[in-house]
């Protein structure tokens, strides 16, 4: 397990949330989470450039099988070091709030 680490990257009230809903799933669907998040498009499109130009999260367009049209979903999923940056991001705001696990 890595040690606590803070993460300027991820602190972004937004960014961290992206990161939170992408935590338990293999992928998610943009417009999925864009729904969950309550933005629009071009801003969920920015946050996510971000934390692919970190490395933290992966993006795939691919068909989505219950999509009756040709047009192509794209997914979204944090990389293992995304998860990883995440994971020692959490630990590091439990341990400033006092509540981290000895």
């Amino acid at each position: 397990m890595d040690e606590p680490r803070f993460d300027e990257v991820i602190h972004a009230p937004l960014r961290l949330r992206i990161c939170g809903l992408l935590h338990p799933v293999d992928r998610l669907d943009f417009g999925v989470l864009r729904t969950a998040l309550g933005v629009s498009d071009a801003t969920l499109s920015k946050h996510v450039k971000t934390l692919a130009e970190s490395g933290y999260v992966r993006t795939d367009k691919a068909a989505k099988a219950d999509r009756g049209d040709a047009r192509r979903v794209m997914w979204l999923s944090l990389s293992r070091t995304g998860r990883a940056a995440f994971e020692a991001h959490v630990r590091a705001l439990q341990q400033i709030a006092g509540t981290a696990a000895k």
